[in-house]
């Protein structure tokens, strides 16, 4: 009894006492706890949660945006979150508030996407406030932005795979067909388990046309056309060639980015009113009054937070006498006003993350997309040959349709109708089927004549159809297309500006005042200098030169203007005209080359003067290209001398020119055809290396010889030279023209 008892009582204290095994310590490796249940976790958070695909877009995103398209959200007005929210969680399991914050970030009163995807009303909250909270769903609406049909194009022609939903109840797409590169275009972050993505956004209508320009040519230079990331709030992205580089190369690396600001002298303060992207204003409020209360930034009287309905505005009130330039260069030290953004391309592809550059996504972006077009063909195809199986099949019928009526009156039973149509006319049961159906007010001829007149257009498109399937450079073509038509509808100008690391250098001691005076320059073609007083001038001879040296730039300027000495290696060595002496016409000169520390080998070949870096320096191509950059590009705040990449190596330079306006210039190729253009025509660029734009067509083994201005009555004719678009072959000289040229030469 006493037996049985305490079994009784074991077994009440442990239920599970009759199961084997349990209530045992089991020792078992971490390795193998690890693969058995930690790893499916893992996988699942990187491959299904954290880490955009090739599209763009988590699966949360994913579900979201297609929910809204599946209720008509695309075209239509808006509907409550809340309705969408729980739309969505037929697709998206995870809950109400994990949906709603999805939506929020896509939301473009949010705004941390350069193309929202949600075209939203109510409070959103914003990107850039810590504390600035959204509304609940309830109180908000929301629709699909217009560019989510770029998103969508197409996806009901089988161009990309559905697969069942969580409960297998509906289907979901594994991917969108998007028509543009939106993984690029838009920020993207997520942290998965031992790994994490991070990925800036860049201007729709850069990355489309280095997407169009690596489809043409897989060599493509990135850089021509992407000149770094571009950010909804604005700020200012520090250019820095390495470092862009390694991004665009590794798809890791650092990118500066800095905010914009400006001085109110009337009420003595300072307005930021764009920040880096990877802060918010409350974090760099928050440091500064850190930094206030020990003491390190006496010239602040107040600080505050002006955040409106016009948007972000963080004011510092300063003393009098305070430089705001100088304070904010500490700011910048001290704070996230100046911050890095890291950058991380991980990206699932088939399934597999993968940390890639700037090309290889975008390689990979066009092998998907290229799938979809033939998958998007493909369908179309085989709709185009189903109908014409159909009308071919009805065309038969056209040549007796009194048989065909008595064949179906004659038949006794339903069943037998569609076997005797086929027997009847030598038809397959698909078109006997179809034949079966038609009403028999249809019956007529000209019904029919007007269903079997598509046959011959179906029959073409079927050839075109195919004859694409079958060419990849139709493929790319088609792409090229719709990247272009995505760049006209929806690009935006650059938000973020870019400065360059040179000219935010550390600021130097302030500078003496430079003496201003009248002087004559001089610069020859071996690079040699001359300063020139004018009543030294007045006096002198001829000019000292070096045998075979001659002058091919002199001008009348004053002592406290910039000169820009352009290389033969695509630099640009700045100075003043205060830095060199003056001398005689009887000298040589200063050799510029040992003057300004050259590398060697490296020789000026060019002088440009400015005072206040206005109008344009021209670059002239030997392949007919010439590049138009403002001369702001040149343009630094430190006395940094030397910039490099100061115009494009791509092809060998044939000469310069710097213009304050536009004006008409002549370019002469080597076959002796003369083009009269207005620099009005030609594009000006951001970039100082820039390829420039084709301007003169060049026949096979010709190329630009030289360039220089148009003078007023130099041709008789000067229509027969000009040109209404550009590229142009330009012409050869007329009987009449070429005698003054002959003059001129002489």
């Amino acid at each position: 009894m006493a037996k049985r008892k305490k079994t009784e009582v074991n077994e009440e204290i442990n239920p599970n006492a009759h199961i084997a095994g349990a209530g045992e310590v089991v020792v078992q490796p971490i390795t193998e706890t690890l693969e058995t249940n930690y790893m499916p976790y893992a996988m699942s958070v990187i491959v299904s949660r954290a880490i955009p695909e090739i599209d763009g877009f988590k699966p949360s995103h994913r579900k979201l945006l297609y929910t809204m398209y599946k209720m008509g959200l695309l075209n239509s007005g808006r509907t409550k979150s809340a309705n969408i929210v729980g739309r969505t969680m037929r697709l998206n399991p995870h809950g109400d508030a994990a949906i709603y914050d999805t939506m929020v970030r896509l939301a473009r009163g949010y705004e941390a996407l350069l193309h929202p995807y949600v075209d939203s009303k109510g409070n959103f909250g914003k990107a850039y406030s810590r504390d600035m909270m959204w509304a609940a769903s309830r109180y908000t609406e929301a629709k699909l932005e217009s560019i989510c049909a770029e998103l969508f194009r197409d996806i009901d022609k089988d161009t990309v795979d559905f697969v069942d939903n969580y409960d297998s109840t509906m289907k979901e797409p594994t991917l969108l067909p998007v028509s543009f590169p939106s993984v690029l275009v838009n920020a993207n972050t997520g942290i998965a388990v031992g790994m994490a993505s991070s990925i800036c956004s860049f201007n729709l209508r850069e990355i489309c046309e280095t997407t169009i320009g690596l489809i043409k040519n897989p060599d493509f230079d990135i850089f021509e056309t992407l000149h770094g990331p571009d950010f909804i709030g604005g700020g200012q992205f520090v250019y820095e060639r390495e470092a862009l580089e390694n991004v665009y190369n590794t798809g890791r690396g650092g990118l500066k980015l800095r905010a914009k600001y400006a001085y109110d002298k009337a009420n003595k303060c300072i307005d930021i009113t764009e920040i880096p992207a990877s802060t918010t204003a409350e974090v760099i409020i928050d440091k500064i009054i850190e930094r206030i209360k020990a003491g390190s930034f006496k010239e602040i009287k107040d600080i505050r937070d002006e955040t409106d309905k016009n948007g972000l505005k963080i004011t510092i009130d300063v003393k009098t006498g305070t430089d705001p330039d100088a304070l904010m260069k500490k700011l910048f030290k001290a704070t996230s006003l100046e911050d890095t953004f890291s950058c991380n391309f991980n990206i699932l592809v088939a399934g597999s993350p993968k940390v890639m550059g700037v090309r290889e996504i975008l390689s990979e972006w066009i092998a998907f997309r290229m799938e979809c077009v033939k998958r998007r063909i493909f369908f179309d195809l085989e709709k185009s040959r189903q109908k014409l199986h159909l009308l071919k099949g009805l065309q038969k019928i056209l040549l007796d349709i009194d048989k065909a009526i008595r064949i179906i009156r004659n038949t006794e039973e339903e069943a037998e109708v569609v076997p005797n149509l086929m027997i009847g006319f030598g038809i397959d049961k698909i078109q006997a089927e179809y034949v079966a159906e038609i009403k028999l007010r249809h019956l007529n001829k000209e019904y029919i004549l007007k269903r079997t007149k598509d046959i011959d257009q179906l029959e073409e498109d079927i050839a075109k159809m195919e004859d694409t399937l079958s060419s990849k450079g139709k493929i790319k073509k088609l792409i090229v297309g719709e990247l272009n038509e995505v760049i006209e509808k929806y690009s935006k100008e650059r938000k973020t500006e870019i400065v360059y690391a040179s000219d935010i250098g550390e600021e130097e001691d302030e500078k003496e005042e430079i003496p201003d005076y009248p002087v004559f320059v001089f610069f020859t073609k071996e690079g040699y200098f001359k300063k020139i007083m004018p009543n030294s001038w007045m006096k002198s001879g001829e000019h000292k030169l070096k045998e075979g040296d001659e002058i091919i730039f002199e001008s009348e300027t004053t002592n406290n203007t910039d000169l820009l000495f352009f290389t033969n290696k695509n630099q640009v060595y700045k100075s003043n005209a205060n830095d060199f002496d003056e001398t005689k016409a009887s000298v040589l000169g200063d050799y510029v080359g040992s003057k300004l520390s050259m590398e060697e080998g490296e020789t000026a070949i060019y002088m440009a003067l400015t005072k206040d870096y206005s109008g344009y320096m021209l670059f002239f191509f030997e392949n007919g290209k010439v590049a138009k950059v403002d001369m702001k590009s040149y343009e630094t705040k430190t006395n940094r001398k030397k910039l490099i990449k100061a115009y494009c190596d791509k092809s060998p330079i044939v000469g310069f020119m710097h213009i304050t306006q536009d004006k008409d210039i002549v370019l002469v190729s080597t076959d002796s055809r003369y083009l009269l253009v207005n620099t009005g025509m030609i594009s000006p660029k951001s970039m100082k290396d820039t390829q420039g734009v084709s301007v003169m067509s060049l026949r096979k083994g010709q190329r630009l010889d030289f360039a220089r201005e148009y003078e007023q009555g130099e041709f008789a004719k000067p229509y027969r030279y000009k040109t209404k678009n550009i590229p142009a072959k330009g012409m050869q000289l007329s009987a009449e023209d070429n005698g003054e040229q002959l003059q001129l030469e002489l």
